[in-house]
């Protein structure tokens, strides 16, 4: 089997229900879904019972306590057989219904080409904002580095990542509530150099309700606490006084006059200081 579907849930019936019927609306079936649902109070185990009646041949669920998002996510894991797995948790759904079918064959054209089983193969990821709609593309195709996690992340729902993946580089990290994912992505693409290829499908749209858009602070809190314990002080020194100012510049080389209108200010600085300082050394 190439992928399992993981979907993670706990008391959001609502959510869930939109979900697996953007699953079992999918026009390939070369899949398994497993649902780890967290012992949910609400109507959440009806409808996954009867999702499960109804595509019997490739959904496998359980329904026990657990302790936290990325606990179920681990179990989820651990009980898939597909060589790919995407997380795909509850109130997040597949943009079309063609969606697995166009990424399993981009799978297999990437794989075709490379020398071993790509490590991620990632999409993108829509989100529903109060007026629009915006793609999210991430990387866009760029290799990611150091500097892109410190700042940002490569989304998790339209990423196939390799099963053994998890065996070489462990499991999510259950200590975390939020951020585990970006720790999992650090471990396996920063340090282990696993290369993200990227192709230009959208793939899920996301729900900006969940936890991680919600508390901004303890994602912040969570990223110093893994940064500290997987990098030298020396090294994010300069993250922590230089990403800000480093993407302000990315972003203005996106626009040619405001980046060529900061370059001449910056020069006329420059030539200024060496002036002054040429006047104190003569004055001396």
């Amino acid at each position: 089997m190439k992928l399992s579907i993981i979907t993670i849930n706990r008391n959001n019936a609502k959510g869930l229900k939109k979900t697996l019927e953007s699953v079992k609306s999918q026009t390939s079936k070369d899949f398994e879904h497993i649902i780890i649902d967290g012992a949910s109070t609400d109507d959440s185990v009806n409808i996954i019972k009867a999702y499960a009646d109804e595509c019997s041949d490739n959904v496998r669920w359980i329904s026990e306590p657990d302790n936290g998002i990325y606990n179920a996510m681990n179990k989820g894991i651990r009980m898939a057989k597909g060589e790919y797995i995407q997380i795909l948790n509850s109130g997040d759904f597949l943009a079309k219904e063609d969606i697995i079918q166009r990424m399993l064959s981009e799978l297999q054209h990437q794989n075709e080409m490379a020398e071993k089983p790509i490590a991620i193969l990632y999409g993108n990821m829509l989100k529903q904002m109060p007026d629009r709609i915006k793609r999210d593309r991430c990387f866009n195709g760029q290799n990611p580095t150091f500097l892109g996690f410190y700042t940002g992340t490569l989304n998790h729902s339209p990423a196939y990542i390799r099963r053994d993946l998890f065996d070489q580089y462990g499991f999510y990290d259950q200590n975390l509530k939020i951020v585990s994912d970006w720790k999992w992505y650090l471990q396996a693409i920063i340090l282990g150099g696993e290369i993200p290829v990227y192709t230009d499908i959208d793939v899920t749209l996301f729900d900006m309700t969940g936890i991680s858009e919600t508390n901004h602070d303890l994602c912040k809190q969570e990223r110093k606490k893994v940064l500290k314990s997987m990098f030298p002080s020396t090294i994010l020194a300069d993250y922590e006084r230089w990403a800000f100012p480093i993407d302000q510049m990315k972003r203005l080389q996106r626009h040619k006059w405001a980046y060529k209108l900061v370059w001449f200010l910056e020069r006329c600085l420059f030539k200024w200081e060496k002036w002054i300082n040429k006047e104190q050394i003569y004055h001396k």
